[in-house]
């Protein structure tokens, strides 16, 4: 006991200050565990060299982070995907899989009991780490883009897929029909009990005690305990049991209060996890890293074959296809688990667990840059592939006769740029000002925009706007009154200043209205050529003084009635 105190505190210290180095070099804190372990472990500087300290560190992390991936786990996002996430999802889960266990088997690895390597390397090269994709999409504010829709919920569909592979996992070495059936039985009681507890006796418990913080982390910890000791009596796993745990309590009223509780336990076992998984990889030889190079290069071409391919054949254009395969283009923490299990269960060498948590550490690093270079390299690699005979949605346009030959499609007043900004003035325009409408045109490139717009009759070229080439085919320079919509932090590769400069060279005469975030930025776009600047901090300021004296005048309510129904009118393209 005392020597695994000891080396708990040895591995949280070395944590601790590496995470900071992996903060200041904005790298993800997890490399730095990883890191962390490795430097403590018996290959290195010998300061944990306990087998039982290494194991019970490892289990006590594993169990508590799949036990916070499942209370992560929205069922609701799953069952509500839309058509061109699912089909994608199961073309790159099922795709990657199959792949990966070809070439897997063709580079030598061994599918077959007991020895199951093949099969783990496709699965864990198959999932994508949410951990690095959110917080870089958040950094970026891409999360509520259709191409990080498409991202996150792939991710979420990936996690489903991992929850299925971890229910078959320990009948791998007995793949028997009925075996399997017995085992779907297993995992089919242990959900269904535990959903069962979780909506009608756990709701009533966790209200009694909800005024006792201390009560609820205790509740949530016995409950994940609880639920991983069946699975264990259940001959599935506590991992198994853990992850079913949070998923079930994430469908319940105090979902959001659990997992604010439980974060701060989920941070300090999670590094363990990641720390303990540090101190079992071995100083990589030339078999280690020539094998991580190849999972590497699978990893990543595979991301773009099985998810570029289905979003371009469902005509979602060339750039919202190629950003989530970009974005995808790394390995997920969840894959680190699959192996950790398959070494537990000996379905995996340990070449295969260090070759895996090395690609691990090199596709971390290496996506993080990429995707925050996302844009440009999509806009350069557009131009290639239309040269090489793919085609946009741009493309569709001219073949109909839609060139507009930059004389923009009899438009007179152009959106430039769709999101909701643009969704609500053109809602606006259609109540207030009908007759403005059929002179109207948006440019956008989300092809979901581009659909919904030429259902309702408004004229929309798909392109993207901080291209100047762009602009000219969209006829700003015939346009009468040019409306730039997204604000700088949003626009991609270009700013507004940029844009209305380019706008007033293609067209010196059109009225030109810009939008501003700060005040300081209304004397730059006007010198820059435009004609107005808005600040929509001003109108939502004077909305909220309006809120604040209603307020205190005990008129709220009636101010919120009256916003419900003009909310209720609405049919906006974007809600």
């Amino acid at each position: 006991m005392h020597h695994l105190i000891q080396d708990i505190a040895m591995c949280i210290g070395a944590a601790w200050l590496l995470g900071m180095v992996a903060q200041w070099l904005r790298q993800p804190v997890l490399l730095a565990y990883l890191v962390g372990g490795f430097v403590l472990g018996p290959y290195c500087l010998k300061s944990v060299t306990n087998a039982e300290s290494i194991e019970t560190i490892s289990e006590l992390g594993l169990i508590f982070l799949l036990f916070m991936i499942g209370l992560e786990i929205d069922l609701k996002k799953i069952i509500a995907a839309g058509s061109r996430i699912s089909v994608t999802a199961l073309v790159q889960i099922v795709g990657g899989c199959l792949l990966g266990v070809l070439g897997f088997s063709l580079g030598g690895f061994k599918l077959g009991g007991p020895a199951w390597d093949a099969l783990y390397l496709a699965v864990a090269a198959a999932l994508s780490s949410t951990v690095i994709i959110v917080k870089v999409l958040y950094e970026k504010r891409e999360l509520d883009t259709l191409a990080g829709r498409v991202t996150l919920g792939i991710l979420v569909l990936q996690d489903l897929f991992a929850i299925l592979f971890l229910a078959i996992q320990p009948s791998l070495d007995n793949l028997k029909l009925s075996v399997l059936g017995l085992s779907a039985a297993r995992v089919v009681t242990l959900v269904a009990a535990a959903l069962a507890i979780s909506r009608y006796v756990l709701p009533p418990l966790f209200r009694s005690v909800a005024r006792l913080p201390e009560l609820v982390l205790v509740g949530a910890l016995g409950w994940c305990f609880l639920v991983g000791q069946l699975g264990e009596w259940l001959h599935l796993s506590r991992e198994m049991g853990a992850l079913v745990a949070g998923v079930s309590l994430s469908t319940f009223p105090y979902a959001l209060d659990v997992t604010a509780k439980v974060t701060s336990l989920r941070d300090f076992f999670v590094t363990l996890f990641f720390v303990g998984l540090g101190l079992k990889i071995p100083v990589p030889g030339a078999a280690e890293i020539t094998m991580a190079l190849g999972i590497i290069v699978f990893t990543v071409a595979s991301r773009l074959v099985t998810t570029f391919t289905p979003l371009y054949l469902l005509k979602s254009g060339l750039r919202v296809s190629l950003l989530p395969a970009i974005n995808l283009c790394q390995i997920s923490e969840f894959s680190l688990v699959v192996m950790e299990l398959g070494a537990k269960s000996g379905h995996v060498s340990p070449r295969s667990t260090a070759g895996m948590s090395l690609a691990f550490v090199v596709l971390a690093v290496a996506s993080t840059f990429a995707m925050a270079r996302s844009d440009g390299a999509v806009r350069g690699m557009i131009p290639w592939l239309k040269r090489n005979g793919l085609r946009d949605l741009d493309t569709a346009e001219t073949d109909h006769g839609h060139d507009g030959g930059g004389h923009g499609h009899g438009a007179r007043i152009l959106l430039l740029g769709f999101f909701r900004t643009a969704s609500s003035l053109l809602e606006e325009i259609s109540r207030k000002a009908p007759d403005l409408l059929p002179d109207v045109g948006v440019v956008d490139f989300n092809p979901v925009v581009h659909a919904q717009l030429k259902v309702r009759g408004v004229k929309v070229i798909y392109g993207d706007i901080s291209q100047r080439d762009t602009l000219a085919h969209a006829g700003v320079g015939s346009a009468e009154v040019l409306i730039c919509t997204i604000p700088d932090s949003l626009l991609k590769g270009s700013s507004n200043e940029r844009l209305v400069r380019q706008l007033r060279e293609l067209n010196p005469t059109a009225r030109i209205i810009a939008p501003a975030e700060n005040l300081a930025d209304v004397a730059r776009l006007r010198a820059a050529g435009a004609d107005y600047v808005s600040l929509p901090r001003l109108s939502e300021a004077g909305d909220l003084c309006e809120a604040v004296r209603a307020a205190r005048e005990g008129l709220l309510e009636q101010k919120q009635a009256a916003l419900d129904v003009l909310l209720a009118e609405r049919r906006e393209v974007l809600s």
